[in-house]
């Protein structure tokens, strides 16, 4: 039995028709052409015994230049991914998928409705439709179940916060899947649903946060302070969802809550140090991306941006007139100024630098006692490194006698790492720490947030406002300041403006 929408009529060999004619009726069943309102009821919410179409009756579609302007399928009221349920069908010659696989239909039924598992709202993959999708005409349920099996897959593989909805400074992204494809190439093997299932990060971290889900969901009717800790794990089970499924063995790992950078070799930390991250206010937070760090510019000068003249430099220069020559720093024909390079420059002996849109990098800095405050919230988003010169010497693996010696010189020059380092600078309030799942302070507002997008339809607010979830442990089973530009690579002497 082929869909309503193909229309196809077998040549005297058996074979189906590939012209135009078959490739616009099957566009036609996807984005929104009268007869694919027809067919499935697109356009409205009739009672199914009203839904039967007459395939004969439907005319095929000549004429495809507005296909991609046609509204999107709707199903009982819920608006559909046409582009995505397209990718699917064309792979499966547009015929119904599940009315031939009732046992791994009901198994991805049952897998998308325990989404919470993975800390998803089982709504975002009409649950509410699944629950009652057996008093829908066949063609409608063979839609609404592949859809809501992609669009799971989709969270699982990249996470449930589509690109479109995330803010500027969540610019974390994992390798790029094809569901469509998973799904159709997963239809033929043993175990579909577990196909699906591996598309979720398998990481430790991953493995511990939704076991602490669990644990706590179990636990009965959850207080106040419980709904908290759910809606951070939630939260944050959705941050790693934006990591690479297989991480870099070799990586530098920054946790802005944590106010903590790791240096990972082969898999395993070999040094760990305190950092300053940015300011809680809107402007100065440190963002969450990764890039690569490509060289170390010893004894860096600082070119500091407009924004932070005008935000920051110029009011000082009001209490003291003489700020600028104390400091070494000109002012610039563009409105920028720079400080020259020296032990009390805010970049201080190093700079590492690593491209990136945000203009944000890891530094060292001349004011060593932030290090020992437990609020390191200082910076204008840039990550100030505590020992950096400890850093420089693993990461070029060289001797510090060496990283020294450079720095000594005064004079400023760039270094190449032999090969690139992945650097993630993440938001992570909670995550493993062995048999345990560490929990950070929200201080920049953004778990409850982000938690709101993952539902289907706004909740109650349930975490406190920024700053007061406490940091905390929960048993679990084993498991920077002003900014500045990227300096050419070309002149190694040109100042460097970062944010710091």
């Amino acid at each position: 039995m082929l869909l309503p929408w193909s229309n196809r009529e077998p040549d005297r060999n058996g074979q189906s028709d590939s012209g135009p004619a078959l490739f616009s009726r099957r566009m036609s069943l996807l984005q929104g052409t009268m007869g694919l309102a027809a067919a499935l009821a697109l356009a409205g919410c009739a009672p199914p015994e009203s839904e039967g179409v007459d395939a004969g009756a439907l005319k095929p579609e000549e004429d495809t230049s507005h296909a991609l302007d046609s509204p999107p399928p709707v199903v009982a009221g819920e608006t559909l991914d046409g582009a995505l349920l397209r990718r699917f069908y064309t792979r499966r010659d547009f015929e119904p998928v599940w009315t031939t696989r009732q046992a791994q239909a009901g198994a991805f039924k049952a897998l998308v409705l325990r989404a919470r598992d993975h800390g998803l709202d089982p709504e975002l993959f009409h649950a509410d439709l699944l629950r009652r999708m057996d008093t829908f005409p066949p063609d409608r349920r063979d839609l609404l179940l592949s859809h809501a099996v992609l669009t799971y897959a989709e969270a699982l593989a990249f996470g449930a916060v589509p690109q479109s909805r995330r803010k500027d400074r969540e610019a974390l992204t994992p390798e790029p899947v094809d569901v469509a494809e998973v799904l159709d190439k997963a239809l033929d093997g043993p175990d579909p649903a577990a196909v699906i299932e591996a598309l979720a990060p398998q990481t430790p971290n991953y493995m511990a946060l939704r076991q602490a889900l669990q644990r706590l969901s179990a636990a009965g009717r959850p207080d106040r302070t419980d709904v908290r800790r759910l809606r951070v794990i939630e939260a944050n089970l959705e941050r790693q969802r934006w990591l690479p499924r297989v991480l870099p063995a070799n990586r530098v790992w920054v946790n802005v809550p944590d106010q903590q950078l790791v240096l990972y070799r082969d898999d395993r930390p070999v040094f760990i140090t305190r950092v300053v991250v940015g300011e809680a206010t809107d402007r100065k937070q440190s963002p969450e991306f990764s890039t690569n760090i490509e060289s170390a510019l010893f004894n860096p000068p600082w070119v500091i941006p407009q924004d932070i003249v005008e935000a920051d430099i110029r009011p000082l220069l009001k209490q003291d007139p003489l700020y600028l020559v104390k400091n070494k720093i000109v002012m610039l024909p563009n409105g920028d100024a720079e400080q020259a390079p020296g032990p009390q420059a805010g970049l201080g002996a190093v700079m590492f630098e690593m491209p990136n849109r945000f203009d944000v990098y890891l530094h060292d800095t001349p004011d060593k006692e932030v290090f020992s405050r437990g609020n390191r919230r200082l910076s204008n988003g840039c990550i100030r490194v505590h020992n950096p010169l400890q850093f420089a010497a693993l990461l070029m693996d060289e001797p510090l006698d060496i990283i020294n010696k450079n720095v000594a010189k005064g004079d400023t020059v760039r270094r190449s790492l032999a090969e690139p380092v992945p650097v993630f600078v993440l938001y992570h309030t909670a995550f493993a720490a062995g048999r345990d799942l560490e929990m950070r302070p929200d201080f920049y507002g953004r778990d409850e947030a982000l938690w709101q997008r993952l539902q289907k339809r706004p909740q109650e607010q349930g975490t406190p406002s920024r700053g007061q979830v406490a940091a905390g442990t929960l048993r679990s089973a084993p498991v920077g300041e002003p900014a500045r530009r990227p300096v050419p690579a070309s002149s190694p002497a040109s100042a460097a403006q970062r944010r710091v």
